[in-house]
């Protein structure tokens, strides 16, 4: 019992220390996602050939936007009001789809 104790001790101190020994803290991690909304663009059109695909206001503070290419690659952003981009998602298998007609009541 003795040594699964100070097993289980090592493992915490060994755990604790790599948690705290990380060298970017997650919210050094969010930034990474995020830059001027021209940068980002560029970024999508240079390397996925994605296109607008959608837009919609989030709140007062912030837009979202949807980029998507023939190839199926698609990227959600969000803008805020100084200009600042993030990336929220990515993926593939993007279909652009018709307007539907709205279902009656």
């Amino acid at each position: 019992m003795g040594r699964n104790m100070i097993r289980g001790l090592a493992r915490a101190v060994i755990l604790a220390a790599a948690v705290t020994a990380l060298p970017n803290p997650a919210s050094s991690q969010v930034m990474a996602n995020c830059a001027a909304r021209s940068e980002v663009i560029e970024f999508f059109m240079r390397q996925y050939q994605e296109k607008p695909a959608g837009i919609g206001l989030i709140n007062p503070h912030a837009v979202m936007e949807i980029y998507a290419a023939d190839s199926g690659t698609w990227t959600l952003i969000v803008t805020d009001v100084t200009g600042r981009s993030c990336v929220i998602l990515a993926g593939k298998s993007w279909e652009a789809l018709p307007p539907q007609p709205i279902p009656k009541a």
